[in-house]
């Protein structure tokens, strides 16, 4: 008897989280898989703002930036940091260079694993393949709006970072509206995609560190 009060009571709490946080768990997660390719694949530009928010354990306040986000098929990401300090990161190939207001420096994703990994996650994501990333394993809820896609590393250079990183996918066109990274520290980082634009002209120079 007291087992299935247990069990009842599992049950009942499964179902308040569900309630609570609006989404429930995607039975099948092959048809999310191929709509999210299927939009990626038409999808050659995307030019939006972000708002990042990161969370560290030893201060009481997150600290929020925001700026400026292009793609470009096939491997190219400008994040334009702009408040509340410019801060600039173009991944362009396996070349990525990082930009502040006093220093540019050159890292290459083929010598830093840990960039290599996140670098491949961001195209990814934009191409709609991060889902059939081997060095993670996925959960899916639904909402009536969007996805909840919880990936968690297995690959060992990822697990020293990171805990788990959750996408949430707008399910009218399944571009990525939030990722939020919890790393393996305790402290997280979320970024929320606003204002998206596909498809439009984005010339090849935005992705030069300048």
């Amino acid at each position: 008897m007291f087992k299935w009060i247990i069990l009842f009571s599992g049950m009942l709490l499964t179902l308040q989280l569900q309630a609570q946080s609006g989404f429930k768990p995607v039975a099948d997660l092959a048809p999310v898989k191929q709509q999210f390719a299927k939009a990626a694949q038409q999808t050659q530009t995307i030019q939006c703002d972000f708002v990042q928010e990161k969370n560290l354990s030893m201060l009481s306040d997150k600290i929020t930036s925001k700026g400026k986000f292009w793609f470009k098929k096939d491997n190219k990401v400008r994040m334009e940091y702009l408040q509340p300090s410019y801060y600039l990161l173009v991944i362009n190939g396996k070349d990525i260079r990082i930009k502040d207001a006093q220093k540019e420096s050159k890292v290459s994703g083929k010598n830093n694993k840990l960039f290599e990994q996140i670098n491949r996650i961001t195209v990814d994501c934009v191409r709609g393949t991060v889902l059939d990333n081997a060095d993670f394993t996925v959960k899916a809820a639904e909402s009536s709006q969007q996805y909840r896609l919880e990936m968690t590393p297995v690959n060992k250079v990822m697990k020293e970072y990171f805990k788990t990183i959750v996408l949430l996918v707008d399910k009218q066109d399944y571009g990525v509206a939030k990722i939020i990274m919890q790393e393996a520290s305790g402290d997280d980082t979320s970024i929320s995609f606003l204002h998206r634009q596909l498809n439009i002209n984005i010339p090849d120079a935005v992705f030069v560190a300048k």
